[in-house]
Order: structure tokens, then C-alpha cells, then sequence
């Protein structure tokens, strides 16, 4: 490949490397928050969530040089977001969405005030796996430096779509998405199959927020998250509930991310920033595309509260 080509294909390269850092975040909060409303319900706090975790991983990261600790600490953070979450909204005429927009602030006030000690200190990042090595081109290597993150979540993905076809616990989950009832004569109970879910999904919420803090952009900061959480609920609804469609949905709003770094980065210097507003762009047309007062959501969990 010679310079003349790399620099044609400098712009594609850009989009497929911020794609893949970009999308990695949408992926764990997407795959969370298909789970949880997968069983019937929704959350809106995944914004809170996310900062929190972000947060949690940087300042357990630099307490112990350890950054998968801090990847575990925020998991466990953000299930106990989750619990919380779902051991609300189990009374009698709680709103979901309601308590998820309380739980988003909560979360965003409580990681801003616990993590004003650690905007200076540097944490250590996590790994990523060089598979640009085989060129002597900066660009190719750099598209090709993929984060740890991304292949779990890749991983992860490909085993959600499997479980929840193919397990018992897969088969509860969406007996109770779709029918409290059948639930219930099944034996089981829904609200705590809710709470569960709720939590796991918070847990995989917390990953995307360490994913931001120890990689990319790889700093603590009080805007970091730029609303991702809350993107990420517009993606599961594009996604139509299948974890498979939620990482290819990840990818596109990645890649709808990368755009403006991308003309930046090859000399675009006018009108570049424009594409910055592309991922809200898209999760506003995907919200009116997929609202219809006349059609049910395709795919949708009959108990969840977004199709009521």
C-alpha cells in the first residue's frame, strides 16, 4: 500500500477505528439494557450509571494500578445502581421511567461529588491487542489497535443471542417480558426475575462508563459520557431487543460518532464539527421511525412499559 493509497484511505480508516473505540461503550449499556427490558422493563438511569462506573473504575484504578479492578469495582457499583432500581419499582404504581430519570441524577450528582479528588491522577489503562502490526503504516496500525472491551463485548453479544433462545434462565426472561400472567403460572416470580435483570444490566452499563474513563478518551472528567446512556435506550428500540443487532447498531452509532474526528484528522478544518451532532442526529430519527401510534414495536417485550 503505498502513501498515495493511505492517504485516500485515510478517511475510511479514521471512521473504522473511531467506530470501533466509539461503539465499544454503546455495546455494554446497549446488551445491559436489552436484558433488562427484555423482562419488562425499562431504565432510563443508564446515563447515571455509566458516569458512576466510569468514575468507580478510574478511582479504584488509581487507589491499585490495577485497571480490570477498576472494571469490577464499577460492575459491582452499577448493580447496586441496578438493585436499587428494580427493588423501587416493584411497588404498586411506580413508574419506570420516572425512577430512571431520579436514578440518571442521582448517579450524576453522587459520581461528580465523589470524583473531584480524581480529575488530576493519572490510572492506568486498560490493554488493548495490536493487529495492525503486520503494516509500517502509523494509520493501519492505529485503526487496528483494538481495546480488550471490545471483544468481550463482541463475545458477549454472540452469547446473549444464544441464551436467550437456547437456556432456562433465557426462556424466564422472556416469559416475563412478555406476559407477568404466564409468569406466574409458570411458578416464577417477576419481580424478582426484574430485579435481577435490572441489576445485570446495570452491571454491563458500568463497563461502557470504564471503558470511557480507563481507555478512551481515557480520563475522569464531569462530561465524559455525553449522553450515551440515554442513546443507548434509542439503539435496543433500533435494535429491536436482539443482541446481535445491538452491536451492529453499536457500530453504526460509533461510526456515526467518528465522523467528525475523522475529517479532523486529514486536514478538514471547516464545517467538520457539524458531524459531532451525528449520533444525536440518528437517535432522533431513529425515536420518530420507530413511533407510530397505529403499530406495535416489532420484537417488543409485551410487558414493557415504552409499548403501554
Amino acid at each position: 500500500m503505498s502513501e498515495t493509497d493511505i492517504g485516500l484511505w485515510g478517511v475510511p480508516l479514521a471512521i473504522i477505528a473511531g467506530a470501533i473505540r466509539v461503539s465499544t461503550p454503546f455495546i455494554f449499556v446497549s446488551l445491559g439494557e436489552a436484558i433488562t427490558e427484555r423482562s419488562g422493563r425499562i431504565n432510563l438511569g443508564l446515563e447515571g450509571t455509566l458516569v458512576f462506573g466510569a468514575m468507580t473504575a478510574y478511582a479504584v484504578a488509581v487507589l491499585t494500578g490495577s485497571p480490570w479492578l477498576g472494571v469490577l469495582a464499577a460492575m459491582a457499583a452499577g448493580s447496586v445502581f441496578g438493585l436499587i432500581h428494580g427493588f423501587i419499582c416493584r411497588f404498586p404504581r411506580v413508574n419506570d421511567i420516572a425512577i430512571g430519570i431520579a436514578m440518571m441524577q442521582f448517579g450524576l450528582g453522587f459520581a461528580f461529588f465523589l470524583g473531584k479528588p480524581f480529575i488530576q491522577p493519572s490510572a492506568p489503562k486498560l490493554p488493548s491487542i495490536p493487529l495492525g502490526n503486520w503494516s509500517s503504516y502509523p494509520q493501519v496500525q492505529a485503526a487496528l489497535n483494538i481495546n480488550v472491551l471490545f471483544f468481550i463485548g463482541f463475545l458477549l453479544a454472540l452469547f446473549l443471542a444464544w441464551a436467550f433462545r437456547n437456556t432456562r434462565p433465557g426462556l424466564i426472561l422472556r416469559v416475563v417480558g412478555d406476559s407477568t400472567d404466564a409468569a406466574r403460572a409458570m411458578g416464577v416470580n417477576p419481580d424478582r426475575v426484574r430485579l435481577l435483570a435490572t441489576a445485570l444490566g446495570g452491571a454491563l452499563a458500568a463497563v461502557g462508563g470504564a471503558y470511557l474513563s480507563l481507555y478512551y478518551p481515557g480520563s475522569w472528567n464531569e462530561g465524559i459520557s455525553s449522553g450515551q446512556g440515554l442513546m443507548a435506550v434509542a439503539l435496543v428500540i433500533f435494535a429491536r431487543w436482539n443482541p446481535i443487532n445491538c452491536f451492529l447498531a453499536a457500530l453504526l452509532f460509533g461510526g456515526t460518532g467518528a465522523l467528525g474526528p475523522a475529517l479532523q484528522s486529514v486536514g478538514v478544518t471547516q464545517g467538520y464539527y457539524l458531524f459531532y451532532a451525528a449520533p444525536y442526529v440518528l437517535t432522533l430519527a431513529i425515536l420518530i421511525a420507530t413511533s407510530s401510534p397505529n403499530r406495535a414495536l416489532s420484537g417488543a417485550p409485551g410487558e414493557l412499559s415504552l409499548t403501554k
